[in-house]
């Protein structure tokens, strides 16, 4: 970091996120996040990924400190010294995944996940999906609540909620998990080049209706979706030292 880091804070809509803000910015000033060398963001993981989709065309470190429930994504709070923990800060970076649904009409729904693309039954009966991987069918016929494709870093969200192994970010892997299989009975997921391109195809979309969605970006009664990794986008996420999302991935799976 320069010897003069500007830094752009952002906070959640909470009331402990916004006391942080404006003790932080008393300290150590703000500026626009276009001219920021760093960008602090204050919340918790939710926030944290609706800070790094709304910067992802700046090419500016994002620095989170958990001032939420949950922080899978950010540093611990402390006020005092944080020029200090950012020059000494650890980078991970992300590429995230493209989605590409299309609905019962016709029409194209593309979003980006860091996390995940999931899809989820949208009516009282079970999904019927068919899986293909790199344009070959690997499951006829999958008939579950859902499944989702997980990014190492999504890996301990919804993928480790719903059995899925949590992946360390440097395996270069996907996960692909189902939620509540029903047949096969014994499927139990796979992991993935990180270049595989999946496609999901619903089967019977009118009686067994799907959603799909990316980070919170849904498209309802989905037809197909297309999941690739984009790697154009780039999340610049900075961690404590030893405190990293490589380390946070491992001590997890022996929680």
């Amino acid at each position: 970091m320069p010897d003069r880091t500007k830094i752009a804070f952002m906070a959640s809509d909470t009331d402990v996120a916004r006391e942080a803000i404006a003790a932080l910015v008393a300290s150590y000033g703000t500026v626009d996040p276009g001219e920021a060398d760093v960008i602090v963001a204050l919340g918790g993981d939710g926030f944290m990924l609706q800070t790094l989709h709304g910067t992802q065309h700046l090419d500016t470190p994002v620095y989170g400190m958990n001032c939420g429930t949950v922080g899978f994504l950010m540093n611990e709070y402390h006020e005092p010294g944080l020029l200090e923990r950012l020059a000494e800060a650890e980078e991970e970076d992300i590429n995230p995944l493209r989605m590409k649904a299309i609905r019962e009409d016709g029409t194209v729904h593309e979003a980006l996940a860091i996390n995940e693309v999931s899809l989820l039954r949208a009516g009282s009966q079970a999904a019927k999906l068919r899986i293909y991987v790199d344009g070959r069918e690997r499951l006829e016929e999958l008939v579950c609540d859902g499944a989702l494709v997980a990014t190492p870093a999504g890996s301990t969200a919804y993928n480790y909620s719903a059995h899925g192994p949590i992946v360390p970010i440097g395996s270069e892997v996907l996960t692909l998990t189902a939620m509540s299989a029903f047949r096969p009975r014994r499927w139990r997921g796979a992991l993935l080049p990180k270049k595989s391109k999946v496609r999901f195809e619903v089967l019977q979309p009118r009686k067994r209706p799907v959603m799909a969605d990316a980070d919170g970006r849904s498209a309802g009664n989905v037809v197909s979706v297309e999941i690739t990794t984009e790697p154009a986008v780039v999340h610049r996420i900075l961690f404590d030292p030893g405190h990293g999302l490589e380390e946070r991935l491992i001590r997890e799976q022996f929680a």
